[in-house]
């Protein structure tokens, strides 16, 4: 019975949803491209996100906003579930960037949506073009537009960690931008491997204090790194010690 009414729920969820970005995501594009008006194309994409993660029975719970700077950062999350990054896209900022993967361009409506947002699609295995994407991405961060980032660049199937690519910290010290470590917990329940069927979570997020990288250089990214593995991990361990 439980399997039954996952699939069901999972079944309305993606068929409202598809209807919903087939709807809202024309009109989005058709406002917010020519006028160049991005709250035309966030705000419909928080709807739309916030009505998935409602239909799905995707909750969220976050400490430590205090801790977001008043200007643009880099958030740099661990990726352990495929509702990461619609739950932090809701729980972080009002108008966060991405750092995505090329390939979500080629889905309909939503991909194109995404590039006019300012999302940065990243072509990971190809060097040049991957650099000329976080170049495009660190100019967006001095323009005033904050990024995610997932370092790990897939889901990691463990408790562990996988190693931290280093394309978004190049991008942060290019910025000159503050990057504010994040943990998110819970989520990897919700899809379990192979299947499409979405089940109620309670997803947990952490925000730690900003790692500053003003005058840091690109000689220094390994070490960027190692400083906010270590916050993220820290801030995992609190998640794991005061989930009920």
């Amino acid at each position: 019975m439980t399997n039954l009414i996952a699939a069901v729920r999972s079944v309305l969820t993606y068929v409202v949803v598809s209807v919903y970005v087939l709807f809202a995501g024309p009109i989005a594009l058709a406002i917010g491209v020519p006028f160049k008006h991005k709250p035309s194309l966030y705000i419909p994409g928080h709807i739309g996100v916030g009505l998935a993660l409602g239909l799905a029975g995707i909750r969220y719970r976050v400490r430590g906003r205090e801790h977001i700077p008043n200007r643009a950062v880099v958030f740099c999350s661990n990726h352990e579930s495929n509702v990461d990054p619609p739950v932090l896209f809701q729980a972080l900022h009002k108008r966060l960037h991405v750092l995505f993967k090329a390939e979500l361009t080629k889905l309909p409506i939503l991909g194109a949506v995404m590039v006019a947002g300012g999302f940065v699609p990243v072509e990971r295995d190809k060097r040049e073009a991957s650099m000329a994407s976080i170049e495009r991405a660190a100019a967006s961060i001095r323009e005033g537009n904050s990024f995610l980032i997932f370092p790990e660049g897939t889901r990691s199937k463990t408790d562990e960690m996988l190693p931290f690519k280093k394309g978004g910290f190049i991008m942060a010290i290019k910025a000159q931008a503050p990057i504010v470590p994040v943990a998110v917990s819970g989520g990897r329940t919700a899809m379990q491997k192979g299947s499409w069927f979405v089940r109620p979570v309670m997803v947990d997020v952490r925000i730690g204090e900003p790692v500053e990288t003003a005058g840091m250089t690109l000689d220094q990214r390994d070490e960027l790194i190692e400083i906010v593995r270590a916050r993220i991990e820290e801030l995992r361990q609190d998640l794991k010690t005061s989930r009920p």
